[in-house]
Formats: structure tokens, C-alpha cells, sequence
């Protein structure tokens, strides 16, 4: 077949073959047992910020709409219908990669006195409160973009002293496989985790 191919999934059509811009979508029913690829993000984050280190943060679970709440992939054909990449998938359920990568950033960074996750038993200065709006692959476009609302909450007093939306957006590069799709998006994550990084700890 000639160009580049955007495999979806959605249920429970069977397979429909449409052509979108840029790319031609395959749709696949979700009973079939096809192997998926797995995906993980990178946490290789630098931040600017100063050093806080006599402040301990907790970072709790992202939350997120169903859509984005799942291990698969979210490709936005058009402003109103979101489907699934085929044959791949995050290593994690999306909420708890982001969770497990913003602390992994906050740690490398050796600027912070202790990260935690609720259940840790760490003595909290403040959470970091955060809500995935979107985590996806846009098909027009040709990018992927990530866009997470966080907030700085008082943990002794409940108090949100910082809020702010960050978002990216990243280019598809080269042929329009699975793996572009994750490299673009991880590039797009990655962009927002520093910033969010830089930002806490320039607010605490």
C-alpha cells in the first residue's frame, strides 16, 4: 500500500477501512488477538528551578476522563470522535504512567527532600494535584499533543498556593507508524513534565 498507515481500534465495529488526512485509518474490531506493542514514556527531564530541599511532595494518581483512563492509546479523527492506535499499547494505565514519571522526574532532579506516592508514609509539605485533559494523537494535524492541569496543594492546611494548564504539542516525524506516533507523543510529555517540574519547585 502506498503512504502511511494509522492502524485504530474501536468497538465493536468490524473492520471499515476510511481515509483521513495525511493518513489512511484502518478500524479493527476488538475481538481480535492480535499482539499489541507495549509503550513506556521517558523520564530523562532536566529542570531549572531552585532546590527545595527541605520540602517533601506527595504526587498523587493524575485523574482523567474513561477515555484517557485506560492502557490504550487515544487518536482524535475529529473534534467530536476519539479511537484507539491497533496493536499497541502503554505499559501502564495512563493515570498511573503519568504519576510514576512525574515522581521519577521530581527524584532526578536531587533538588526536592523526599517524593512520594500516597501510602508511602512520607511527613507531606505538599501535593501535586494534576488532571490529564489530553494525552492523544490528532489525525489532522499530524502532531500529538498532551495538555495536564496541575495544582500545589498546602498539605498541612489544604490551601492551592500555584495552578496552571501545561501543554504540548508534538510533529508526527517521518513514516506513520506506531512508533512515530509514541515518539511524538513522549517528545510532547516530556516537554510538559519539565515545565511542570520547573514551575513546582520555583513555587515552593
Amino acid at each position: 500500500m502506498v503512504g502511511s498507515q494509522l492502524v485504530l481500534r474501536r468497538c465493536p465495529k468490524r473492520s471499515l477501512l476510511v481515509m483521513l488526512p495525511l493518513v489512511a485509518a484502518l478500524l479493527t474490531g476488538c475481538g481480535g488477538g492480535a499482539k499489541n506493542d507495549t509503550f513506556d514514556l521517558n523520564t530523562a527531564v532536566s529542570a531549572d528551578g531552585p532546590a527545595a530541599r527541605n520540602r517533601q511532595i506527595l504526587v498523587p494518581e493524575p485523574t482523567a476522563l474513561s477515555a484517557l483512563g485506560s492502557d490504550q492509546v487515544m487518536v482524535r479523527v475529529s473534534t467530536s470522535e476519539i479511537q484507539y492506535l491497533s496493536k499497541a499499547q502503554w505499559s501502564d494505565k495512563l493515570p498511573r504512567m503519568v504519576q510514576a514519571k512525574l515522581v521519577e522526574a521530581f527524584e532526578n532532579t536531587g533538588k526536592l527532600g523526599g517524593v512520594g506516592k500516597p501510602g508511602q508514609g512520607l511527613a507531606i509539605d505538599y501535593q501535586i494535584v494534576s488532571d490529564i485533559r489530553a494525552f492523544e494523537i490528532n489525525t489532522a494535524g499530524r502532531r500529538a499533543s498532551v495538555e495536564i492541569s496541575v495544582k500545589i496543594l498546602n498539605d498541612r492546611n489544604g490551601t492551592v498556593i500555584a495552578q496552571k494548564i501545561f501543554s504540548a504539542a508534538s510533529p508526527v516525524a517521518g513514516s506513520a507508524g506506531n512508533t512515530a506516533f509514541i515518539r511524538a507523543l513522549d517528545t510532547a510529555f516530556a516537554t510538559v513534565t519539565a515545565e511542570i517540574v520547573d514551575w513546582t519547585l520555583r513555587a515552593i
